[in-house]
């Protein structure tokens, strides 16, 4: 608990229980966000993030109070200049807060009173993770019409209603978070980094203002869908800050996400369920961008550190509690430590994927998870596991991968907090929807991982 700065604090949250009753939840002007979210095992920290926007064109004091159910996590007194933020972070071990909690974060500044809840649901694990997938990435297309072959013609003719229900069915599955693959699909882009900010031809999946072009679905804004949707349901939405261009971290590309990203806090910031933001672009994990010389491999990899440098400054700025994500490969990681070194200390999350695919003469997948583990550990973030929950058949497209494989990944690499999957439309659908995206083998992946869900619940309450 922190105690800072109390000779400045006049009024105390205690006393402020009838202004409570009449504050709005979820505003802007304050946030709550607890990393990770939802379950966790009582083998890993939680972290939490406070933060506070002062809306106003004059400094504001603010009393903050952060409880749990279980007593007093926080308390201090801050003072926000105009138009300025404030946030902090707090590690406290999963074990301070067992079983299922409310953390609640309350603010009062001359007789105006915030608040904001998050559940925290902390299990019992005997390691960092619980084997289970909490959450899913849902691309409203693929990227790819070859690996996107037997689903994207389905996922681009859901309805706004069928997009709801694509949500709730996540959700059956205990799949709480949903990651955005992009919100613009960049068509058009051929080669490395040759597009700038004002030549962008890119298509936005959602009513943008800043380019004309749209993507050519049936849904109007399939994101206010999923953010209504997953409010609903308690459940978190990472919209991806993309796509300008695969693997770009040059300034034009910095410059194209901090407009995205301003774009998309101002329309879907007021959801609750808007948990952070996710840079599409991705890398390979040697973060060098495949370049062929050393001098340009350097390059590359101090393009991305200086990006997340900058764009996790700009957010702060938006959203001062909001984590940012990228996801890479696991390919390459041994040698690139020194990169991940100075990167992870301006990334909250990185969710890498591949370990089960991991090419020849390279280390093992375990051994990449382990290295990255590390790294994370030191610098104080996050390590979440993109499970790929697909094959390739012999022409490059998708399928879903057998429970087995997928069953077998999540006792093998148990160190990961939390596990999101790539991806769920195309891979699982409910066969109790009046809908399917993809072949029909998807209707059995959803029920066989429900089973192992059942199966796993018993034998937890059986211990």
């Amino acid at each position: 608990m922190s105690i800072r700065n109390m000779s400045r604090c006049i009024s105390s949250l205690l006393g402020a229980v009838a202004l409570l009753c009449g504050c709005s939840s979820g505003s802007s002007e304050i946030d709550l966000t607890v990393i990770p979210p939802g379950l966790v095992s009582d083998k890993v920290d939680l972290d939490l993030r406070y933060g506070i926007s002062n809306q106003s064109n004059k400094s504001a004091t603010y009393d903050v109070e952060v409880h749990a159910e279980d007593g007093l996590l926080y308390r201090d007194c801050v003072t926000v200049g105009p138009g300025d933020v404030w946030s902090y972070k707090q590690v406290i071990p999963s074990s301070t807060i067992s079983g299922d909690k409310t953390v609640t974060l309350r603010v009062l500044s001359n007789g105006k009173a915030w608040e904001k809840a998050e559940r925290v649901s902390v299990v019992p694990s005997e390691s960092r993770s619980i084997h289970r997938i909490t959450g899913a990435w849902a691309g409203i297309c693929h990227w790819s019409e070859v690996e996107g072959k037997h689903w994207n013609k389905d996922i681009r003719n859901l309805s706004e209603s069928q997009w709801a229900e694509m949500v709730r069915s996540m959700h059956k599955l205990g799949m709480d978070m949903i990651i955005i693959q992009e919100v613009f699909r960049n068509e058009e882009y051929v080669g490395k980094h040759s597009t700038t900010v004002e030549n962008y031809r890119g298509k936005a999946y959602y009513p943008s203002k800043l380019y004309p072009g749209r993507m050519d679905i049936k849904s109007v804004d399939p994101l206010e869908v999923i953010f209504s949707e997953a409010d609903k349901l308690g459940m978190k939405v990472m919209p991806g800050v993309g796509l300008f261009a695969w693997f770009d971290f040059t300034k034009e590309s910095l410059d194209w996400h901090k407009n995205v990203a301003k774009e998309l806090w101002n329309r879907y910031g007021h959801h609750p369920s808007f948990y952070g933001f996710y840079v599409s672009e991705e890398s390979g994990g040697s973060l060098d961008n495949w370049e062929w010389t050393e001098e340009k491999r350097q390059m590359r990899r101090d393009e991305i550190v200086d990006f997340m440098k900058e764009f996790k400054s700009y957010c702060r700025q938006l959203a001062p509690a909001k984590p940012i994500m990228l996801a890479t490969n696991s390919f390459g990681v041994k040698g690139a430590e020194p990169t991940y070194e100075r990167l992870l200390q301006y990334l909250d999350i990185l969710c890498p994927f591949g370990f089960a695919r991991m090419p020849e003469g390279d280390i093992s997948g375990k051994e990449a998870a382990d290295i990255l583990q590390g790294l994370c550990d030191r610098a104080g973030a996050h390590f979440w596991f993109d499970q790929e929950v697909f094959l390739f058949n012999e022409d490059n497209s998708l399928y879903p991968r057998d429970i087995e494989g997928i069953i077998k990944d999540l006792n093998l690499l148990d160190n990961f907090e939390k596990v999101l999957c790539y991806q769920y439309p195309g891979v699982f659908s409910d066969p109790s929807s009046d809908f399917r995206v993809g072949e029909p083998k998807t209707f059995k992946l959803f029920e066989d991982y429900q089973n192992y869900l059942n199966n796993l619940e018993e034998s937890v309450s059986t211990k």
